[in-house]
This record gives C-alpha cells, structure tokens and sequence, in this order.
C-alpha cells in the first residue's frame, strides 16, 4: 500500500518501510509520530479512501542539510553581506499506513568473536546508536537524489562519431623536431639595420 502525505508544505510518496527527509519535525530520535494529512492513498492500481486515514512513522534523526551561502552585493557601494544556512530536516522512517504495517527484516547475524591476539572492543550503547544515526543520515543522502542515466547513446554510429575510421588509420609518424629557436623572434641587433652616414 502507497500513501501521498503533506508535511512542512511538501508531498511525499510513501509505503510502509520508505525512509523520507521532510522539513524539522518536534521530537527526537525513536519517538513516534503520525502524519494526518493523506492527500491519497492507494493499494496496487486501486485507490482507497483517505477519511480518518493516518501514517505512522517514526523518528530517526534529526539532521542538518548541505551548507547554503547566501551573498548580497551592490556593486559601486561597497556591500557586501556573506551569510550561510543550514536547514534543519528530520529523517523519518513509515511504520504503518492505516492497518498496513512494514515488514520487518531478518535480524543480522551475530558478529564473530574477536581473534585472540586482538583485545574485544568497547561497545556501548551510545556508540552504536551513533553508528546507527550515521547509517541513516547517509542512506537519507542516498534517498534525497539520485542520478539519472546518461541519455547519450552508447551506440558510436547512432553519436556521429567517426571512432572506427580513426582506429583503422595507420598510426601516425611523429613530428620532425625543429630546433627551439625556429619561432623566436630575431635577436635586436640583428633587427637594426645600420645607418649610412652622408
């Protein structure tokens, strides 16, 4: 089941276990919230109603995006204002849409244990919920954009390039050398002529 939702004046397309990067919502990491506004709602190619339909999600960051420079200029006037931003996002994981829930993943398995010549680190638990935070700030980038395929063909005839023909071409000789001093320009002396005198 897929969900269209309004938050921070945004739409958002999501289904249960999406991972979205919306505008600062209050709260943080772990808390639940639920998201009100369903502008649509639907399950395969049906749509369904959205009265009295929530989304459950739930809180797994909040983060900071890219750094924005904003800088002012009147030229003739001396001003010159440099200020940067950063805006503040919260990284949202959807539990449930309605009745529909997300699938829970298989839990990893268990790490090896550590070789004997190499003492176990200390593994606390605000460790691991930092490891844990910046797993998901970088799947959040990966989830922000995503590159589009090339639309230039592969194909060298369909390009227009002539590739083929400069390949089959013997290869070419190499330049004579010329002496450095062919395309300099003539010593002064050499340039004055001299003078006849009367």
């Amino acid at each position: 089941m897929f969900a269209v939702v309004r938050t921070g004046g945004k739409q958002y397309r999501v289904a249960p276990g999406d991972k979205i990067v919306v505008e600062k919502l209050d709260g943080t990491a772990g808390d639940k919230i639920t998201l009100g506004d369903v502008l649509l709602a639907g399950d395969g190619g049906s749509l369904k109603s959205t009265s009295g339909l929530i989304v459950a999600a739930e809180i797994v960051a909040q983060a900071k995006g890219d750094k924005v420079t904003v800088f002012k200029k009147r030229r003739r006037h001396n001003y010159r204002r440099k200020k940067g931003h950063r805006q503040q996002h919260t990284i949202l994981r959807i539990v449930a849409i309605g009745d529909h829930k997300a699938e829970k993943k298989a839990a990893p398995k268990a790490e090896a244990a550590p070789k004997a010549g190499k003492p176990a680190k200390s593994a606390t638990p605000a460790a691991h919920a930092k490891q844990a935070v910046e797993a998901d700030q970088h799947q959040a980038g990966e989830i922000a954009g995503k590159p589009t395929e090339n639309p230039a063909p592969n194909n060298e005839k369909a390009a227009g390039a002539p590739k083929a023909a400069a390949k089959k071409a013997a290869p070419a000789k190499p330049a004579a050398k010329t002496p450095s001093t062919k395309n300099a320009a003539p010593a002064k002396a050499a340039a004055k002529k001299p003078t006849k005198k009367k």
